[in-house]
């Protein structure tokens, strides 16, 4: 059952739930993903007689995605059509440069649903238990990795002390260690990683508050966290999360994230900052030939 945002557009409850929903009403959901305008106009039958499934398992997915029946599902996916958020232009270049466009256009029109899972108690906490905790492991593996060290500059650049082991038993080794009052922050797209399960396993049992970024509120990940931010897909169905795997909408999260601690820790935050521009200012050269 959704428990993000109530103002989540369908495509987007669809993409973070799909892997956790039933065989079943994964088709349905799909099938109401592939086609948004024609979905509006199908009845719950036409679109079972679609996916090969029971009217009972259309109604069933609607109350999955949060919706009190089908009709409502219909108008939110009316809704999210006015707002012109399902849909990229498409101008007919079918040039190198258009299509480069028209991916930019994609993903620039679906940004705006990077958010549409979190709340305000969510990322308060968040950031809260970001800020307080003495020690800060980051563990992000696989397509996340490059994200965990990005992730690990930025803090101690801020004044946020924090740890990144790009080895993945370093990181559950250094998780079992963590104990009570520290955290573990893990980046994970799918949440599923078995890698970033582990070090968050780890880090529970520890008694570590485990935090979490990922894109699917059912993930294994998700489910160890105690605090997770779901960032939302760009691409409408899990299908097309496989196969054009981005991590691009949680850089910009995390960077997001950096930016709030940076607010809420003051003038801390402004001297650590002002005490790493120093050093890059030190690293460069007005040699040209260097």
């Amino acid at each position: 059952m959704w428990t993000g945002s109530a103002d989540a557009p369908p495509t987007a409850r669809i993409a973070m739930l799909a892997p956790s929903l039933q065989p079943s009403e994964r088709r349905v959901a799909e099938t109401v993903a592939e086609d948004i305008e024609a979905s509006i106009e199908r009845t719950a039958q036409e679109v079972a007689d679609l996916a090969g499934v029971g009217r009972a398992t259309v109604i069933r997915t609607a109350q999955s995605l949060g919706y009190e029946g089908y009709p409502q599902l219909r108008v939110a996916l009316t809704r999210e059509v006015a707002l012109g958020t399902s849909t990229a232009r498409d101008d007919g270049d079918d040039t190198m440069l258009g299509t480069l466009r028209g991916a930019i256009d994609h993903f620039a029109g679906r940004l705006g649903q990077t958010t549409s899972a979190m709340t305000e108690e969510t990322l308060e906490r968040f950031v809260r238990v970001l800020d307080e905790a003495p020690r800060l492991l980051i563990a992000a593996n696989g397509l996340s990795s490059p994200l965990g060290s990005d992730l690990a500059m930025r803090l101690i650049s801020a004044g946020r002390p924090a740890e990144y082991l790009p080895d993945t038993l370093g990181q559950q080794i250094a998780a079992t260690h963590l104990g009570p009052g520290a955290a573990c922050l893990v980046l994970s797209g799918s949440g599923a990683n078995r890698a970033s399960v582990d070090v968050a396993a780890a880090a529970r049992a520890s008694g570590a508050t485990v935090l979490a970024i990922t894109s699917f509120p059912r993930s294994a990940v998700a489910e160890l966290a105690d605090v997770a931010l779901v960032v939302a897909p760009i691409d409408a169905t899990f299908r097309d999360e496989l196969v054009h795997t981005s991590r691009a909408a949680i850089m910009l999260v995390t960077e997001s994230v950096v930016g709030l601690l940076v607010g809420r820790r003051g003038d801390r935050a402004q001297r650590a900052q002002s005490a790493t521009l120093a050093v890059i200012s030190g690293s460069l050269s007005d040699d040209a030939s260097d």
